[in-house]
């Protein structure tokens, strides 16, 4: 296997179990700000590049610079580490429940395609309601 296929993006890397991580050094520091573990590569490059954009500005070198067009005016440098790593770990939670999302729904579309014949509806609860007391089955 490449080095391509082990590191498909800049700032993260794969544990053996499988998660992605990613962390970045602090400017002028030896410390690391850990920016979190991940199920998809790109929801762990996403973290990195959101802390990345934070602490280097416009200029930083991101793996997808299209998501944070628009972002030139904005002054980052004053942030803390635990700042940005909080802002980090939101991108990229937000990402990798997007990436889990799409693929369950992927998935679940080819299962039907394959098993025209399972019928099973999933409805999703609504957290905001209260529950329904519980019923006897048997009745």
């Amino acid at each position: 296997m490449g080095k391509s296929s082990e590191k498909p993006y800049k700032g993260i890397r794969m544990r053996k179990w499988g998660k992605w991580v990613a962390e970045i050094r602090e400017p002028n520091k030896r410390s690391r700000i850990w920016l979190g573990s991940y199920t998809s590569p790109v929801a762990a490059a996403r973290a990195y590049d959101t802390a990345v954009f934070y602490l280097r500005g416009p200029s930083a070198r991101l793996n997808f610079p299209e998501f944070l067009e628009g972002q030139d005016g904005v002054h980052l440098h004053d942030l803390s580490a635990a700042t940005i790593r909080k802002k980090a770990t939101e991108v990229g939670a937000q990402v990798d429940a997007l990436e889990n999302s799409t693929h369950t729904h992927a998935h679940a579309h080819a299962h039907n395609q394959t098993h025209r014949s399972c019928k099973v509806k999933f409805e999703k609860p609504d957290l905001n309601k209260e529950p329904d007391p519980e019923s006897d089955y048997d009745e």
